[in-house]
């Protein structure tokens, strides 16, 4: 079993999650206060996220892929549940939390989960019929419930990340470039119908992208330090702990969304260059799984989590440095959240799961 892990992938999540972590302490500021707390809590949630690894690869996807319906349904039910008086609660304008007494639980990470082993088993079956519209419907009305829901709370942020799942799914089933096209120029032409339907404050991040020198509109502030962060720190950074942007708090959520932007205030465009250089090589090896699965179920969940992990890769970092509107998106294996850093790990242990088993080999 253990010969078959990708240690090549496994040591690349240790070195982002590492590099993180020394970021973490900046960020947190032990360095002046002395205090671990949040220091230990993002360890004991990678220790947790490895123990989930450790069962993930005890079950065959396989077996769990035949369950799908199931899956589906649970998945459903975590996405409404939080909709509930009294049970559901309200986070950041949207309610995707469930009140479990002591903690609140965001039941979304959870269903990313479910929707990527649900949705591939479907998608499987439709592989390289997927030429005309028609074949795509029944794809669709899975899906639709998901993204309502999510739309719902409302979510719009983990909405996207679902969106690029299910899409990196179909093109990997042979979407045809056709349709393709054609979906891209809907989208666009319906681009001002989607605004007018969006939340007062999901218009309000599109308008404050639209004008970031505005700071009185909500997110310009934080892009603004950021970019200051960012540019002080040069090629080389100021070292360290050394960050004034940072250790004076000038930069907003700087343990969690612009975490980015302590890296290049004190590590510079080095430092940047390295982290992004190991988001790559994680990218490029979740590529190689997917293409070294046994079938192409275990190809679908693969591609799945890259689309899950691309979008949110890209998001945090472009948001940045102003190049994608300001939405609540942790960089993976980085950022400071037990939930998030929980849920990524448990998408690691699937692409370990596909990737261990890619000879066939059983492990019962």
């Amino acid at each position: 079993m253990l010969k078959q892990m990708d240690w090549k992938l496994v040591g690349i999540v240790l070195a982002i999650f590492a590099y993180g972590l020394v970021i973490l302490s900046s960020a947190t500021h032990v360095n002046a206060n002395g205090d671990f707390t949040q220091m230990t809590k993002q360890i004991l949630a990678f220790c947790m996220g490895i123990a989930a690894i450790c069962f993930i690869l005890m079950i065959d996807y396989n077996f769990v892929g035949r369950y799908y319906k199931e899956l589906y349904i649970i998945s459903i039910f975590l996405l409404a549940v939080v909709m509930l008086p009294g049970i559901g609660v309200t986070h950041a304008g949207a309610r995707s939390w469930l009140n479990l007494g002591p903690l609140d639980l965001q039941t979304s990470e959870i269903v990313k989960i479910t929707f990527i082993l649900s949705y591939a088993k479907i998608v499987e079956s439709k592989r390289d019929r997927l030429r005309k519209i028609k074949d795509i419907i029944p794809l669709g009305l899975y899906a639709i419930p998901f993204i309502g829901l999510l739309l719902a709370q409302p979510d719009l942020g983990t909405a996207i990340v679902f969106m690029c799942i299910i899409a990196a799914m179909l093109f990997t089933a042979g979407l045809d470039s056709t349709l393709i096209k054609r979906a891209c120029i809907i989208v666009v032409v319906l681009l001002p119908i989607i605004y007018l339907l969006m939340a007062p404050h999901q218009k309000v991040r599109i308008d404050a992208f639209l004008h970031p020198e505005d700071v009185s509109l909500p997110g310009n502030y934080q892009v603004m330090q950021s970019l200051i962060a960012i540019g002080s720190g040069g090629i080389t950074g100021k070292g360290l702990y050394q960050g004034s942007q940072n250790q004076e708090d000038f930069l907003p959520v700087q343990d969690s969304d612009f975490i980015f932007a302590v890296v290049g205030e004190e590590l510079g465009a080095i430092g940047m260059a390295v982290m992004i250089g190991l988001f790559v090589a994680f990218i490029f090896r979740l590529l190689y799984a997917a293409q070294h699965a046994k079938d192409f179920y275990g190809t679908l969940i693969v591609v799945g989590v890259l689309g899950m992990f691309g979008y949110q890769i890209i998001q945090n970092i472009g948001m940045t440095v102003t190049l994608i509107p300001v939405t609540g998106v942790t960089l993976p294996f980085v950022s400071y959240g037990g939930s998030s850093l929980l849920t990524s790990m448990a998408n690691l242990g699937l692409v370990l799961n596909v990737y261990m088993r890619r000879n066939k080999i059983n492990f019962r």
